[in-house]
This record gives C-alpha cells, structure tokens and sequence, in this order.
C-alpha cells in the first residue's frame, strides 16, 4: 500500500490529481503500527504541524490521527518530518511497565533522525546499534542482576 492508495481511498485525492504530487508525498512510506485497527491511520510527526488534534508525545515529536494531515501532507503543507502508521499495538493499564520491568522491552531515548528515517530496511539493526546492541547477542532469556 501506497501514501497515493490511502489518498484515493479517502477521496483526498481523484486519480487525475496523483500525478502532481510533491515527491515528499509520493514517497512516503507506510509502515505497520500494529495489529490493532489496521485501517486506522496515525501520523507520527516534527512538531511545526499542529492541529487541535495533534497530541505532544515529546517536545519535539507529536501524534496525529485525524485525515486532516493527511489532506495537508499531500499538498505539501504537512510537517518537515513524518512517519504514517496503519494501525495499532493497545496494552492494558501497568501492563507495559511490567513487561518493562521484566526486561520485555529494550528502551533508550528516541532519536528524531531514526523516527523519520524514509529507509526502512535495516532499520531495527540502527536502532539497536544507537544503544550499542548487537542483534546476534540477543537473547530470548532475560535475567535480573
């Protein structure tokens, strides 16, 4: 699926429009969020886009789910940075802080130019080698000290 597919099927778009899109637009990947609602978009993005709708995930990054940052982003008129996501991964109330705190989860601090980065092969091998992870000393067993 296309960022021009999910234009034409929410009638942002006709098929005669597709043709001038700006690069940007045409380019941008679509990538899986999660196995929650998967034709629900959201739009992980650079904060110089702001709607009343946009929630502040950090000072610099920002969530919006509504199609009118969609309609923008294909004319150009979106934020610098974006990554579109299909759906969702949904967990109950503390449950992602104990699988945390079971060692469930690698954390570190988000980084703007991974979050953004268009190239998505290879993309979980740069995000571990920014923590200084080796994929191949990974372990299916966790263990506290």
């Amino acid at each position: 699926m296309t960022f021009v597919d999910i234009l034409l099927h929410l009638k942002v778009i006709g098929d005669e429009d597709a043709i001038v899109l700006p690069d940007a637009a045409r380019s941008m990947p679509i990538q899986r969020g999660g196995p929650v609602e998967t034709g629900r978009g959201f739009v992980l993005h650079s904060d110089d886009y702001l709607t009343q709708s946009s929630i502040p995930v950090s000072d610099e990054i920002c969530l919006t789910a509504t199609v009118d940052i969609i309609r923008a982003m294909s004319r150009g008129k979106g934020p610098a940075k974006a990554a579109l996501m299909l759906g969702y991964a949904g967990w109950g109330a503390g449950q992602i802080e104990t699988e945390i705190a079971n060692n469930g989860w690698l954390t570190c601090p988000a980084d703007e130019t991974l979050i953004f980065d268009r190239m998505l092969d290879g993309k979980y091998n740069r995000a571990l080698a920014l923590m200084g992870v080796n994929p191949a000393m990974l372990s299916m067993e966790a263990g506290h000290g």
